[in-house]
């Protein structure tokens, strides 16, 4: 992916998403969006990612997949942690795992008071046009997926696919002994609008949700005696608000 030392800038990210219903962050700009965390903050996050579970509702019967998952109520400047609950997706939006609720392990304390994690939130807060007048659900999920010389880990088993939110942004956090993860970004029709490799801590794609798909291809192992894993970092909003949304 194209790389940039500098902030592309608020308005430059609005008018990308706008025009093209996504924008693509490369790992320094996005740190400068994050406020520019600590290596300490940073590494915290990060190891925050080897203590996941493994996924036990994947329907493809594979175990590639470990997470966590919290949610928060975003309400004019506040964001707080709701109690526990479970993810759901309809079969419109994940015909593989969705229509039934999943629970997953929650999100540990620290990652969730992070200073990364508040830094992105910011971030998101100016990027995505949220309405300061509406509550929004957040979700935060915590991705691994593990990939070995006999089994390849697969991010979107469900393959081309959309959330069933408003806006997404995906980050990559740590990506270890990887060949392939290319994510590709598609109108709900099908025609492809962009394809781009997460290679770096931070490297990022914030999304409009309504108005693009998006899906990733499985990964493998460079050197076969060696772990072999992507992290990444969900966070989704969906309007809580009484007026509809507008799909664009």
């Amino acid at each position: 992916m194209t790389r940039s030392p500098t902030d592309p800038g608020m308005e430059t990210l609005r008018s990308r998403i706008d025009d093209h219903g996504f924008a693509v962050v490369a790992s320094a700009a996005t740190r400068a969006l994050l406020d520019n965390p600590t290596v300490g903050a940073v590494e915290a996050f990060q190891a925050a990612w080897d203590d996941l579970c493994v996924d036990q509702y994947m329907a493809d019967g594979g175990r590639y997949r470990r997470r966590r998952h919290a949610v928060f109520q975003v309400s004019g400047d506040a964001i707080v942690r709701l109690p526990h609950q479970a993810h759901y997706q309809a079969t419109e939006y994940n015909s593989l795992n969705g229509g039934i609720e999943r629970w997953f392990e929650p999100v540990g304390q620290p990652a969730a008071h992070s200073a990364v994690l508040t830094g992105l939130f910011a971030a998101c807060r100016q990027i995505f046009p949220l309405d300061p007048h509406h509550d929004y659900r957040a979700e935060l999920h915590q991705f691994r997926i593990e990939a070995t010389v006999d089994a390849a880990g697969r991010p979107t088993p469900e393959g081309m696919h959309r959330d069933g939110v408003d806006w997404v942004c995906v980050m990559l956090m740590k990506r270890a002994n990887l060949a392939e993860g290319t994510t590709s970004i598609a109108r709900p029709d099908g025609t492809t609008l962009g394809a781009f490799t997460l290679t770096d801590t931070f490297d990022a794609v914030f999304l409009d949700d309504h108005r693009v798909m998006h899906g990733v291809t499985a990964v493998r192992p460079l050197d076969p005696a060696l772990p072999a894993y992507r992290d990444v970092l969900v966070l989704t909003f969906k309007s809580l608000g009484k007026d509809p949304i507008t799909i664009r």
